[in-house]
């Protein structure tokens, strides 16, 4: 499949630059893939929209405020955004800038630079922990009031760059009408990161860490259907679907004709062009259908992206 395959025409205003006041009031694109059939709902209508028997699914993870900004000495602005710790030496993988200006061994505050690793990347060390904001995408240029609205209701486990937004419309009372289960995947900046490869299936895809409890995925198996929310639920289940260990790495790359194992319905945000998240969606509701999907979206004048409106396949 060619990257370009995955372009479409977005206007600069659907790109959601704030959470609504209620986060289950976000509008809901549902698509049923058995009838065809396409509809426009709130998010507080899925309890309706689900079929019976299904669990739904959820990502716990928490993210990290782990966009910091720094001086570099003599002056001038630094950022690191941290990515992952490794260890318990305060020892981490982060993305600095301006990359061509750092050098190892340099001090930013609280930051060490260590060792770079290419495409921005550097191993640093730490001093304490993570005190910085929340690590908004640059896509969203207005500041965020209250960070919380950067993580859903169940976060838990912390360890993300990233927030997992299919999640971030549920309410407490809204998830409590619902049979559920955790898992929990650290989503890294290669989740979000645009294709590099002129080919879909050749581009690299880094590896995320992820753990599910043995009683969880016991049951998350014997379910007669479930509910994925948000693309990186999706590939827990389905790397565990293929044998993965219950807790560890996983590169698994979703693309258009995967079988897919576990999951029978998705939940999911409307996601960047050329980025591995829609070529996961359009392997799950397919190519053409995800197109025109998103044409109607764009038509309907849906919010798009991580503070936008949501998406239902069943």
């Amino acid at each position: 499949m060619r990257a370009s395959e995955l372009d479409y025409k977005l206007p600069q205003e659907l790109i959601a630059q704030h959470p609504l006041e209620r986060r289950d009031r976000s509008r809901l694109l549902v698509h049923d893939r058995t009838t065809g059939d396409t509809r426009h709902r709130r998010f507080d209508d899925l309890p309706v929209e689900l079929p019976e028997k299904t669990l739904v699914v959820v990502n716990d993870t928490r993210v990290l405020p782990a966009r910091l900004r720094l001086e570099r000495p003599g002056g001038g602005e630094a950022e690191v955004l941290l990515l992952e710790r490794f260890g318990e030496n305060g020892t981490w993988e982060g993305l600095a800038r301006p990359s061509r200006k750092l050098r190892p061994g340099q001090r930013l505050g609280p930051v060490e630079l260590l060792e770079p690793r290419g495409e921005g990347r550097w191993r640093l060390r730490l001093e304490g922990p993570p005190a910085g904001e929340a690590p908004l995408p640059p896509y969203i240029h207005e500041p965020l009031a209250d960070p919380e609205r950067y993580q859903t209701v169940y976060a838990q486990n912390e360890g993300s760059a990233a927030a997992p937004t299919a999640g971030v419309h549920f309410t407490p009372d809204l998830l409590a009408r619902f049979e559920t289960e955790r898992v929990t995947l650290h989503v890294g900046l290669d989740t979000f990161r645009p294709l590099t490869a002129d080919v879909v299936e050749e581009h690299p895809m880094h590896t995320e860490r992820y753990e599910v409890a043995s009683e969880a995925w016991e049951r998350i198996r014997g379910a007669e259907r479930v509910l994925a929310v948000g693309t990186t639920t999706v590939r827990v289940l389905e790397s565990l679907a293929r044998g993965a260990p219950l807790s560890g790495r996983t590169e698994l790359f979703v693309t258009p004709w995967f079988e897919f194992r576990r999951v029978n319905a998705l939940l999911t945000n409307f996601h960047l062009p050329r980025s591995t998240l829609l070529a996961l969606v359009m392997a799950f509701a397919g190519v053409e259908q995800t197109r025109r999907l998103y044409e109607l979206a764009v038509a309907e004048r849906y919010r798009f992206y991580s503070f936008g409106d949501a998406m239902l396949i069943l």
